[in-house]
């Protein structure tokens, strides 16, 4: 088996990774912050012929992407050959949603001879089990909205929008678009109490229906329940089996200092 890559962008993500793989080929985009970036191979994407020729000569057969990715801007006028070839699939898939353009990207570097795997085949131990529970127990009213928030998630879905979803007494206070989670919950904690309908309210983080793992499978942290706790909700409900919990003996810290409940439950 040849060398693992990781292509670590924002985040806590890629540095569990690279303590678990130590031997991995790290790489970072310029333009894409990451907190590896100092021991990093460090890439621009309008050069991304001379990507492929760094990942083969260091021997990788195999890549992972991981943490936060900002699209970055690109220079045509820095394009190499491979870019050049390769940037109006890139351009045709932005306009149907991150999903599509996640999948063209997977299939460009499977193309170049390189298997795409997913973080959490990497680190099994982080993804939520089913069941998994944590907190106060939901009452009825919680479970509604939970309920409520999972079915606005799979009407979205296609759409290609969100993977998070805020709704206190059946009422939907926001959805997570492209400014993310920590976005969403801050302008929760902003709206005005009275659209709570005298209920706190549940967050719920799961994949869009078909979603590719590899590259973007959901996670919480100990700064989602930060801003869960912020907002003055009840807690989070997270897909079992299909959404990561980072860091989770400080996530499960935090959810007892600040009364949130965690919960792991099919809402399908």
């Amino acid at each position: 088996m040849g060398r693992l890559a990781i292509l670590a962008c924002g985040g806590a993500l890629p540095v569990r990774l690279a303590e678990a793989h130590p031997d991995a080929m790290v790489i970072t985009l310029e333009g894409i912050p990451s907190e590896l970036e100092a021991r990093s191979d460090r890439h621009r994407l309008e050069k991304i012929g001379g990507l492929f020729s760094a990942m083969k000569a260091a021997g990788v057969d195999r890549m992972v992407f991981a943490g936060a990715l900002a699209r970055p801007g690109f220079d045509p006028g820095q394009f190499d050959g491979m870019m050049t070839r390769i940037a109006p699939r890139l351009m045709a898939a932005i306009p149907q949603g991150d999903d599509a353009l996640l999948r063209t990207v997977i299939a460009i570097f499977e193309e170049q001879g390189f298997a795409v795997l997913g973080a959490h085949e990497l680190l099994p131990e982080l993804v939520a089990e089913d069941g998994f529970a944590h907190g106060p127990a939901l009452d009825e009213a919680d479970l509604r909205d939970a309920a409520r928030a999972g079915e606005i998630l799979r009407t979205l879905g296609p759409l290609d929008l969100g993977q998070g979803c805020v709704v206190a007494g059946g009422q939907c206070l926001g959805i997570e678009t492209v400014q993310g989670t920590d976005a969403l919950l801050r302008f929760v904690g902003e709206t005005d109490p009275k659209f709570r309908r005298g209920h706190k309210g549940v967050f719920v983080k799961a994949p869009k229906p078909g979603q590719d793992l590899r590259i973007d499978m959901p996670v919480i942290g100990p700064g989602t329940i930060d801003g869960i706790a912020d907002a003055g909700l009840a807690g989070v409900v997270i897909a079992p089996g299909r959404v990561m919990i980072l860091d989770r003996d400080e996530v499960l810290r935090r959810a007892g200092a600040t009364g949130v409940f965690i919960l792991a439950r099919d809402l399908a």
